[in-house]
């Protein structure tokens, strides 16, 4: 209990204002702690600022100049976040919708966001890949061919994959679907549009 309270009773010590070279310093650090983009670095250091403030001496800081410089030296390629965050979504069964709503909120800009949009193979793939891991459809534990499910648990499951981000028609084909099979064959009638 006494350690407790000499954690809370510690002062916190004052964050040093911050100028041009501690700023890049934060940047660096930020960057090499996280996967991010350009507009999201700007934004964390604009926070840094507010937070810190600039010492007297420091002038005016110039955040797009070391955004600039980090981004030409190679620490941050917005294209490569893109791509990997896109892959990484639609692997966990997000949709579409989801995809570009984290690339949206990352700063990707629009032309980014459109050549990492995943084409209709990739949809129907994150589609199986989010009823297979939460059983929905014929992925489920209580699914009857014969019956179906019941109307409740139906539209509770194709809500769900519409708010993961997916389009109603492909939330309704996966939770419709009369078997695993079926639900692969429909993956497979995608690839098989792009051969």
């Amino acid at each position: 209990m006494a350690a407790k309270q000499s954690r809370s009773s510690r002062k916190k010590r004052a964050a040093t204002p911050l100028d041009q070279a501690r700023l890049r310093d934060l940047a660096l650090t930020y960057v090499a702690r996280f996967s991010t983009t350009r507009a999201k670095l700007v934004m964390y250091l604009h926070r840094k600022i507010r937070e810190r403030g600039v010492a007297e001496d420091a002038g005016e800081l110039d955040v797009d100049a070391v955004a600039d410089r980090i981004v030409e030296l190679g620490y941050i390629n917005d294209a490569a976040y893109a791509q990997a965050k896109s892959a990484g979504l639609l692997r966990k069964g997000y949709g579409g919708r989801r995809v570009d709503q984290a690339l949206r909120a990352a700063g990707v800009d629009e032309k980014l966001r459109s050549d990492f949009a995943p084409d209709e193979s990739n949809r129907r793939h994150a589609a199986m890949a989010l009823a297979s891991k939460r059983g929905f459809g014929p992925f489920g534990r209580e699914f009857d061919a014969s019956r179906g499910l019941d109307v409740a648990k139906r539209e509770k499951q194709i809500a769900a994959m519409v708010r993961a981000g997916h389009d109603f028609a492909a939330a309704k084909a996966m939770v419709d679907a009369s078997s695993v099979d079926d639900a692969e064959q429909w993956v497979s009638e995608a690839e098989d549009d792009w051969t």
